[in-house]
């Protein structure tokens, strides 16, 4: 896949330089030929690698490699967020069918980036893992409001869910750790229990809790911390958040690498999460 990155400048020209005296931007890497069809008046267009030579803002051209042209080209009738790279590729994807290889892209500043041989493998998946409510969970909710910002938008990620809904536990037998949360059920921070059988859904520190203010109780306990819980697994790469503060960062649960936030972190310690996870999945891999 041919996918320039934000250093590498794409130029359009309606003439190619005709020879090695003719000079481009040094940033320039890729060229596009935009032309008519003698045949029917729409413009079509050819793909080329630029070599160069020379120091300086404007350097020589030395060579220019055709990548791809006319029926094997489209342009992308409408404008989008061009730093968002993994749109891009869904995108191209969809248009390359048939023998289109190439797709050219024009941003909402009008600057223009190209995708050769899109391919899928390039975006990686995060999965947010978390629970709910509250409806949409927090952690998810958070991600939807950082990836609409464009903040991930080179990192070439795409986000899933997997998030385990707490009100299938809802009960009058079931405790929960808050009533915040607004559950049907008790709630260890307003309910005092004096009886046995009850169901305590929440993590170790719910459960050292329960004991303490209720040591003479016997009940059972499903456990939701992604770190010991039957139920919130992850299935692939993931971050997830966590109310002890000391198990922030990078984990390995599963066989699936991931980032924890606390559950209080703020938007930007969130991306930076997301972020780190993403360099190191790339290292990694």
């Amino acid at each position: 896949m041919i996918f320039p990155d934000e250093y590498k400048h794409v130029g359009v020209t309606k003439a190619l330089p005709a020879g090695a005296e003719e000079l481009i931007y040094f940033l320039t890497d890729y060229l596009i030929e935009e032309r008519e069809n003698p045949e029917t008046g729409s413009s079509e267009y050819a793909f080329y690698s630029v070599r160069k030579s020379g120091d300086g803002l404007l350097r020589k051209v030395e060579a220019l490699e055709l990548i791809a042209s006319g029926e094997k080209v489209v342009k992308y009738g409408s404008e989008l967020n061009i730093k968002d790279r993994a749109l891009l590729i869904e995108t191209a994807l969809k248009l390359c069918t048939g023998k289109v290889n190439t797709v050219i892209f024009t941003g909402v500043d009008r600057h223009v980036t190209i995708v050769h041989d899109p391919d899928p493998s390039c975006i990686l998946e995060i999965e947010i893992l978390d629970v709910a409510p509250p409806e949409p969970a927090w952690l998810s909710q958070v991600v939807k409001r950082l990836e609409a910002s464009g903040i991930f938008g080179d990192l070439q990620v795409r986000f899933t869910e997997n998030i385990i809904d707490l009100r299938h536990f809802e009960g009058d037998k079931t405790v929960f750790p808050c009533s915040a949360s607004g559950l049907e059920g008790k709630c260890l921070d307003s309910d005092i229990l004096t009886e046995n059988g009850h169901l305590l859904v929440g993590c170790e520190i719910s459960k050292t809790l329960f004991e303490m203010r209720f040591p003479e109780l016997e009940y059972s306990f499903i456990n939701i911390c992604p770190f010991k819980s039957d139920i919130v697994v992850p299935s692939k790469p993931f971050i997830t958040r966590c109310c002890r503060s000391e198990k922030s960062g990078f984990v390995n649960i599963s066989g699936f690498e991931g980032a924890v936030v606390h559950w209080g972190a703020s938007e930007y310690q969130v991306a930076e999460a997301v972020r780190n996870l993403v360099n190191r999945l790339r290292k990694i891999g």
